[in-house]
């Protein structure tokens, strides 16, 4: 297939998702036959064992749909000369990045042993034509990278294996967000005339829909599967090969921009965990709870809550990307409309206000108050003063009980089993769940 149309990426999409739905019970049952199972520890929400190869079945829908819609090459003219991308051999480091994810699964491998996997699956996908030769950057033109490209794109795609194992903590989440970012992408890739990363995309939002609907929690019981790291690294890889083909080697102006802001969500979430783990000298590799949907979880979110406010914020993200491309602001040659770009620059505003409101005024203010109300109970004695240090003291350390707010209907029920998690083993030193 030289030339896939919209209508081979929504054939492909349909696969990818269909196959990974039917898949993964096969692939849970495979996990409990090999011991693959994630007990209840003390970062995770999950409070009985669930077994964790759904990566295995979101592997097969993906390859499959690949293998049938996929050109096996795909050439993609520009200024700077015509570049390649064989994509059977994308396929080939996505099964690579499965099998390492799946053997950490199982084995527990050493952090250095996981990072030379994932760099070895990053260098195939780069020797297949995945990397940055250029950018095209607002008000400064093209930047080319003729002998650092290759190196970089491997620095990124590795960094994004670990962006979306590290945001894996919670039931739905990184399967729901990968599908809303990458469906943004297969919009964006084929506007820009990359229809081959296009089907990627798609591929990419099937098989993470697809395991979603064993992954997403209901009212009666938790996710039946996780995805572990075999399904994290497996996503994160795609999600960079379709961020570089559908959008970084392009040269429109804001082909560098639209990636940074459809994955700002799982970036600002891994930059505040690293940053902080560096703050208190604790390995960077090392799993803890401090990130945004652990959070949420102590001032009283239930999971669906929490998934609610990510996908939400995701989908704004994924709004302005596509505002950028489809809004007629600039003519991409130096030229601007004013009444566009007013448009545009409202909505950019509305998306960082409604940003700044979900992290700061959702997030900090409900637990200043709540943690208030539970400190002034344990001790009444204790002055305003007082009270405010150690409320400063819990939002910068981290060390803190569950705050719950009892007005949330689900709230009691999952502090409690928050609270069990005194009695679990402690979390394995690991990335991701």
């Amino acid at each position: 297939m030289r030339h896939p149309t919209e209508l081979h990426a929504l054939y492909a999409f349909l696969a990818a998702t269909l196959l990974t739905a039917l898949l993964t019970p096969l692939s849970m049952r495979l996990a409990v036959r090999f011991g693959v199972v994630d007990y209840p520890r003390e970062r995770g929400l999950s409070d009985k064992p669930t077994p964790r190869l759904g990566g295995l079945a979101i592997f097969v829908g993906t390859f499959v749909a690949g293998w049938l819609w996929l050109p096996s090459q795909m050439w993609l003219a520009s200024t700077k000369g015509a570049v390649a991308t064989n994509y059977d051999e994308v396929l080939l480091a996505a099964a690579v990045i499965t099998c390492v994810g799946a053997l950490d699964d199982r084995f527990d491998l050493h952090p250095v042993v996981k990072l030379v996997g994932q760099i070895a699956a990053a260098v195939i996908a780069v020797d297949a034509g995945v990397w940055v030769h250029f950018i095209t950057l607002p008000f400064v033109g093209h930047v080319s990278f003729p002998h650092a490209g290759p190196w970089l794109t491997v620095i990124g795609l590795v960094a994004l294996m670990n962006v979306v194992n590290f945001s894996d903590g919670v039931d739905g989440l990184a399967a729901g967000v990968c599908a809303i970012i990458a469906g943004a992408f297969t919009i964006i890739a084929f506007d820009l005339g990359n229809s081959a990363a296009g089907v990627l995309a798609a591929i990419t939002a099937g098989g993470a829909l697809g395991f979603l609907v064993h992954n997403f929690p209901r009212h009666d019981r938790p996710a039946r599967c996780f995805m572990g790291d075999s399904g994290s690294n497996l996503l994160g890889l795609l999600m960079g090969c379709v961020a570089v083909e559908a959008s970084v080697k392009t040269e429109v102006v804001v082909s560098f921009v639209v990636p940074l802001i459809l994955l700002a969500v799982p970036f600002l979430d891994t930059t505040f965990v690293v940053l902080k783990r560096l703050k208190y000298r604790q390995p960077v590799y090392r799993a803890d709870s401090e990130h945004f949907h652990h959070r949420l979880a102590r001032i009283g979110f239930s999971r669906r809550q929490t998934l609610a406010y990510m996908y939400t914020w995701t989908l704004m993200l994924a709004g302005l990307a596509l505002a950028l491309r489809f809004v007629p602001y600039s003519d991409h040659h130096g030229d601007y409309n004013l009444g566009w770009s007013l448009v545009m620059l409202g909505i950019g505003l509305v998306v960082v206000i409604a940003s700044v409101y979900l992290v700061y005024g959702l997030e900090i203010l409900k637990f200043r108050r709540l943690d208030s109300i539970r400190l002034r109970r344990l001790r009444p004695e204790a002055s305003s003063m007082e009270i405010e240090r150690d409320v400063t003291s819990d939002l910068e350390t981290g060390e803190y009980d569950t705050v719950v707010d009892r007005t949330t209907p689900e709230a009691p029920s999952l502090a409690a089993a928050e609270r069990l998690t005194a009695a679990r083993s402690a979390a394995r030193p690991e990335i991701g769940r």
